[in-house]
């Protein structure tokens, strides 16, 4: 019941107008193999075969309320040059207003460059990170026009947000032009601390969010127990002035403390963890999602929670959707982690592919899964190392094989089809064809189940142009959909018995003809 509040909750949170101060931050990726470790000098040579920019600090933090569904603008500043044009590109793209972003001659924008290398072609790890940056405080004048930009803009806001980085934005200055402007208008602040600043740089905001660590400093002792966290929670709203004060505990979740002492510690999901990077700034933005959006604090910790325990399962930086956090929040009905939006769905196997991971897709009706359907969803797992299982919508059921079909819905069909062990993901579709889904999704393989030949296959042109592989599995003899249909209509001779007959597709090596 809890699940279907929050659930409920957050589908009917609107757009809050967040407005987010702080360091900008370019992220960029470089992968390939560390094939062999150089004759020039004791070091692994990386065989570069991909690159990527993301966006990084303050700049995540947009990224991801605006993928969250608030209204977000940006305040900072970027060097005057190549990076600093392309981070204000993607913040754009990401649907983020860049009106209050300057340009500074004086530094270079923040860079962080990491190396990855994959061992055997998989596995990959980071093997060196190179930053470009100046931590010095903005010049005077660029001061200024921020205050006086950030004090004709506050009002308007649903929040302020401040992620600070230690970069050199957050100078006291603009903190308390900014702290100010909001008090008078009303507006809640929620700030990201610095680690190891002064803290009294944020006095007078709504609520502060450190992790464990930055508590710890902030009130010069260890937050070892339930009760160690709650007496640090008190102490940084009175010293601070807060109203709140939310800090982040790793594996043990959060703790929510408020100015009157009362507070509660929100464990968090125990979840299998592949990357913690981006964990705090997804905290972040959910708790100025709910906050801008007049969620209950309590509430708003507790939807925080589930979005950071979905990003440390993500590789890297990941965005997560309302979606997401919903079906997660939902996960106690079968196989609803697994089930995808398309979007969701392209940003999976583009994770799982910088895992070294091999993506299959297949796609079909699947109504009244069957035998058949199974033994074909096997072979095609075996292909790969992720299958991702497209299935047409009701919809689009109805339009390829007429009024009485479907028999079964595509939320059954989806959820019967995410129990099965060998399927990793379900998307729905609505379309007649997967032609947008395959250029979304970019699978390794393509596969369908049945007699085609790999050039008869609905899409193949779509992934043999990207240099994907088009594959057709055997079929189980005298099992359909159609014929099952049929049958239970009185149209038409019953099956035969299956279990009388041996399954060759699911007992033998599987038959495959691949596309040259």
């Amino acid at each position: 019941m809890e699940g279907t509040r929050l659930s409920e909750l957050l589908r009917q949170l609107a757009a809050p107008r967040i407005l987010v101060l702080g360091d900008l931050i370019l992220d960029r990726y470089t992968w390939g193999n560390a094939e062999r470790v150089s004759q020039e000098a004791p070091v692994l040579v990386l065989r570069a075969d991909r690159r990527e920019s993301r966006l990084g600090g303050a700049a995540n933090v947009c990224h991801m309320l605006s993928v969250l569904g608030a209204r977000t603008s940006c305040a900072g500043v970027v060097g005057a040059d190549g990076a600093g044009r392309e981070l204000r590109q993607l913040l754009e793209t990401a649907g983020v207003s860049c009106d209050l972003v300057w340009d500074d001659a004086a530094r270079p924008t923040t860079q962080k460059e990491r190396f990855v290398g994959r061992a055997a072609a998989r596995h990959p790890s980071q093997i060196l990170r190179v930053d470009t940056e100046a931590t010095q405080p903005l010049g005077q004048a660029l001061q200024e026009q921020l205050c006086a930009a950030l004090t004709a803009r506050v009002a308007d806001q649903d929040l302020l947000l401040i992620s600070d980085y230690a970069k050199g934005v957050c100078v006291p200055a603009v903190l308390r032009a900014a702290i100010q402007a909001a008090r008078a208008a009303g507006v809640p602040v929620l700030v990201d601390p610095a680690r190891g600043s002064d803290f009294g740089r944020y006095r007078g905001v709504t609520a502060i969010k450190p992790n464990r660590l930055e508590s710890q400093m902030a009130v010069g002792r260890p937050l070892v127990s339930r009760a160690d966290v709650l007496a640090a929670g008190r102490q940084l709203c009175d010293d601070l002035d807060l109203q709140m004060a939310v800090i982040t505990l790793d594996a043990d979740g959060m703790a929510l403390v408020f100015r009157d002492g009362s507070g509660a510690v929100f464990p968090t999901e125990a979840r299998a963890v592949y990357d913690i990077t981006g964990a705090g700034d997804m905290v972040l933005a959910m708790l100025g999602l709910c906050l801008g959006g007049g969620v209950p604090p309590a509430d708003a910790v507790k939807l925080a929670n589930v979005a950071a325990a979905l990003e440390v399962a993500r590789h890297g930086v990941a965005v997560i959707t309302r979606e997401e956090v919903r079906a997660q929040l939902s996960a106690n009905s079968p196989g609803a982690g697994k089930r995808l939006s398309r979007q969701q769905a392209a940003v999976q196997a583009a994770e799982h592919r910088a895992r070294g991971k091999r993506v299959v897709l297949t796609n079909g009706c699947f109504d009244l899964l069957h035998v058949g359907h199974v033994s074909y969803l096997e072979e095609a797992a075996a292909l790969g190392d992720v299958l991702i299982v497209a299935v047409n919508s009701d919809a689009s059921v109805r339009r390829l094989k007429g009024p009485t079909r479907p028999v079964i819905g595509q939320q059954d069909r989806a959820a019967m089809l995410a129990a099965l062990a060998c399927v990793d993901h379900v998307v729905v579709f609505d379309e007649d064809t997967p032609h947008v889904l395959l250029h979304a999704i970019r699978p390794d393989v393509l596969v369908k189940g049945g007699t085609y030949a790999p050039h008869e296959v609905v899409g193949h042109e779509v992934v043999e142009a990207y240099g994907g592989q088009v594959c057709v599995t055997g079929v189980v003899d005298g099992i359909s959909t159609t014929r099952i249909v049929a049958s239970l209509a009185g149209r038409g001779e019953p099956p035969p018995d299956v279990a009388a007959r041996p399954l060759a597709a699911a007992e033998e090596t599987p038959r495959l003809r691949r596309a040259s």
